[in-house]
């Protein structure tokens, strides 16, 4: 018979008598096999949810079922059953002391009572299940976010107990986890699993490990939808400028304003569920980015075209100026005024009949002779020369032109570089 004290809050009769038999002259305090070897502890775990995959705080939330097995001598009884008891007799037997070095928050699920279960077979193998919800860390790489694939892990430890005291195992290798095989996630679906052995090695001694590897993919189905092919459409959206007459400014600035706006937009609100960190630059970054680039393109494609045209019309109005001067002055018989800024000559030259000339004609010379004034070796002419020369280059005979190329070009552009990124995204 024992005291209330060693017994806690349990009294003799609130005890089967086969469990008073058992726990006779058992101490808690002193694991299995003491002074005889490590225990070994055969781990298996069910996975029964991922409730959540954070990408900014870089966890993962998951319930799982963890089931312990020992052989404890002090606990052999004749017989080939098993005898289950309450889960609050847990402070009464000795447990192994296993944790999660990973986990962020965990609890032990207490509705209606603790989610404990304790299991004792005739040779004094003890099975220990526990219903636990942790939240786990999991270093994530985002470069190829969202068509990346992440490795998480699951690991298993104990706490106080090194490799001479306590040996971890897997009960079944890989078999030892279930439920990841039928698991379903929101953004990711379970690619691979497999289990390892491993020892975790600290200032205090060398402790035994289990670890779990799995690895997720995510679902990029979900992104093409919400990211990709709206930023694709408003690509499209800004090259309908390009068929609008150029004479139409509203419309033209209206269209490129919209789409650029609209564009920025949609790459703020991709990033408010990613971490914001400069170290990741992400796949859907740089595609934003290349539609982004596009959009503005085309919008300077107009802004370019209108330009030109502006700068066209002006040419042609003077060119029709100068042909109008020239035809009223032919007209009327008398000399264009542009042409009176000619110095005077001698008497013998002003009985000579004028000679007509172009308004070309009289800047050319007139420039020439500005120019031999001021000196020929100084160089000054051959930099006008050159920068006349420079400037011609951009000039474009039909501003019209830049349009159509555009309607060709911006397509084509865009088709290549989204083989490129996609070839490099996915099959890299």
């Amino acid at each position: 018979m024992f005291t209330s004290n060693h017994w806690g809050e349990w009294n003799d009769s609130q005890l089967l008598p086969t469990i008073q038999k058992l726990m006779k002259g058992y101490n808690r305090y002193l694991r299995p096999n003491f002074n005889a070897g490590p225990v070994e502890i055969g781990m298996s775990l069910d996975i029964a949810s991922i409730d959540a995959i954070s990408e900014i705080n870089m966890d993962y939330t998951a319930t799982i079922f963890l089931r312990q097995r020992w052989r404890d001598s002090r606990l052999i009884f004749p017989g080939n059953e098993s005898v289950s008891v309450d889960g609050r007799l847990v402070s009464l037997l000795w447990i192994p002391d296993t944790f999660i070095p990973d986990s962020k928050r965990s609890f032990l699920h207490d509705v209606t009572v603790e989610n404990r279960l304790i299991r004792i077979f005739s040779n004094g193998t003890v099975l220990y299940a526990l219903r636990i919800t942790a939240t786990i860390a999991c270093n994530m790489d985002l470069t190829k976010y969202p068509m990346d694939r992440q490795e998480c892990t699951l690991q298993l430890e104990s706490w106080g107990y090194n490799l001479q005291d306590v040996v971890f195992y897997w009960t079944r290798g890989n078999d030892s986890v279930r439920g990841l095989d039928t698991l379903r996630l929101a953004q990711y679906s379970v690619e691979s699993y497999y289990t390892t052995v491993a020892e975790a090695v600290y200032e205090t001694g060398h402790y035994p490990k289990l670890v779990l590897h799995f690895a997720l993919r995510r679902n990029v189905l979900f992104f093409i939808l919400e990211t990709y092919v709206p930023s694709i459409l408003l690509v499209v959206l800004s090259w309908v400028s390009f068929w609008i007459s150029q004479s139409s400014v509203p419309a033209r600035t209206c269209i490129g304003v919209t789409t650029v706006l609209t564009m920025t937009t949609l790459m703020m609100g991709a990033r408010t569920s990613l971490p914001n960190a400069n170290c990741f630059i992400k796949a859907i970054d740089v595609y934003l980015g290349i539609c982004f680039t596009f959009i503005f393109g085309a919008l300077l494609e107009y802004a370019c075209a209108h330009f030109y045209t502006m700068q066209h019309q002006t040419i042609e109005e003077i060119h029709r100026e100068i042909l109008r001067e020239l035809h009223e002055s032919k007209g009327n018989g008398a000399i264009p005024i542009v042409s009176s800024t000619r110095p005077e000559v001698g008497p013998s030259a002003r009985d000579e009949p004028p000679t007509e000339q172009s308004p070309t004609q009289e800047v050319v010379m007139n420039g020439e002779a500005k120019e031999s004034s001021k000196g020929q070796g100084c160089g000054l002419s051959t930099v006008k020369h050159a920068s006349r020369r420079a400037a011609a280059v951009f000039v474009v005979e039909n501003p019209h032109n830049i349009d159509r190329h555009a309607r060709t070009l911006f397509p084509t552009a865009f088709f290549f570089v989204n083989i490129l990124y996609w070839l490099y995204y996915l099959c890299l």
